[in-house]
């Protein structure tokens, strides 16, 4: 018995050819819009292809350099001596010297209270001492008469006691009176402040006219000679340091780097961050101020590293590519670098200790690595003492 399949028409095999067809032409219109049909990657600056001539150019080798592990600790500049000059009076500013930046030197007036009514005590207690110098002039004058007249009978030993007693009273009042004068005079003198360090005014808090108390802090003072940094390092390099330790201070706003001693680890951690406050001080360059930002750099030993000279390197898109020395040709080569040391760069991957680069002929592109890095050298850094 002979199966029968149902024929199939003519318009129905159309319409299927049909879409397959467009299902066919969409599919190739997708893979050519992501580019499937076109490298992404520049084949030759991917190292795919070699066998270029070396030419006359320059040949460097790739080395292996030793340098110094560190790990930066952030802090802030503070200086090592800052005051405050507070008023002990309850009075009214009469005259004030200062702005703030503004140098001065120890003893200089800054601030005058005004002082009328102290000056009118300080003469009170003057004109005290006076009377009680002449009264205890006077007793002292009868007293040597009665002891002539003792020592010739003429004076009875009551009458003797009675000018003694006098005389040691009057002495007395001169100097209760004499205690009065100064403290006047202590009083007096607080209505004249005058700087207690040779120093930069941070800022002043009054203006003349204004009515001051006691304990009110008037203006603010700080040696600029010598500053400090303060730094949070954590616990576990803590022990790596020591007092009176020579390390080095990066200031990032003034590229400055500074060396000073550590002349403090607090001993005791913060709970929160669990590290310890070290203090560096040193002689403090210009530019630098109060809470400036900066960096300690804790030295944790040395390191290995593959280092390609500058000139070897070339910016091809988003690769970094070198010219390797293979015979009498060069192959081109993709690398990965890393920081930028002195002269070169750090290799993390694409090169061996011993191959040699060809130098680039034209001025080529800041490697990506040195950009993001913000094309900062070490060379650039100013090595100066803080």
């Amino acid at each position: 018995m002979k199966t029968k399949f149902p024929s199939i028409s003519g318009p129905v095999v159309r319409g299927v050819l049909l879409a397959v067809g467009m299902t066919a032409v969409v599919v190739v219109l997708m893979l050519w819009l992501i580019g499937t049909f076109h490298p992404k990657v520049d084949r030759s600056a991917a190292g795919l292809v070699g066998g270029r001539p070396l030419g006359d150019r320059a040949v460097e080798p790739v080395i292996s350099v030793t340098i110094p592990l560190t790990e930066s600790a952030v802090g802030a500049i503070r200086p090592v001596h800052e005051v405050e000059v507070a008023s002990k009076l309850l009075a009214k500013v009469a005259q004030i010297k200062l702005r703030a930046g503004e140098a001065v030197e120890a003893g200089e007036v800054i601030v005058r209270l005004e002082d009328s009514d102290l000056r009118a005590r300080k003469d009170q207690s003057a004109a005290a001492v006076a009377a009680a110098r002449a009264v205890r002039d006077q007793a002292k004058i009868e007293l040597e008469r009665v002891q002539k007249l003792r020592e010739q009978n003429a004076a009875s030993q009551i009458e003797l006691d009675r000018v003694n007693a006098a005389m040691l009273s009057a002495q007395a009042d001169l100097e209760r009176a004499e205690w009065q004068l100064t403290e006047a005079e202590t009083i007096l003198a607080y209505a004249t402040l005058t700087s207690p360090i040779d120093g930069i005014v941070v800022d002043k808090r009054v203006e003349a006219g204004d009515t001051v108390t006691p304990g009110q802090i008037l203006a603010k003072l700080y040696d600029a000679k010598r500053m400090q940094l303060v730094a949070s390092v954590r616990e576990s390099l803590t022990h790596q340091l020591k007092v009176g330790q020579t390390i080095a201070v990066e200031i990032d706003a003034l590229r400055l780097e500074c060396h000073g001693q550590i002349s403090e680890i607090v001993p005791e951690a913060e709970s929160a961050s669990r590290t310890f406050a070290v203090k560096v001080t040193g002689p403090c360059p210009k530019g630098v101020y109060p809470n400036m930002f900066g960096r300690l750099i804790v030295p944790l030993g040395e390191q290995q590293v593959l280092v390609v000279p500058r000139v070897a390197v070339r910016q091809v898109g988003q690769l970094s590519v070198v010219d390797v020395v293979e015979g009498e040709s060069l192959r081109r080569r993709s690398v990965q670098l890393g920081r930028e040391l002195d002269g070169g760069y750090e290799v993390l991957s694409g090169l061996r200790e011993g191959e040699k680069v060809a130098t680039v002929t034209t001025a080529g592109t800041q490697p990506a690595a040195a950009r993001s890095m913000g094309g900062k050298s070490t060379a650039s850094i100013a090595r100066r003492g803080i």
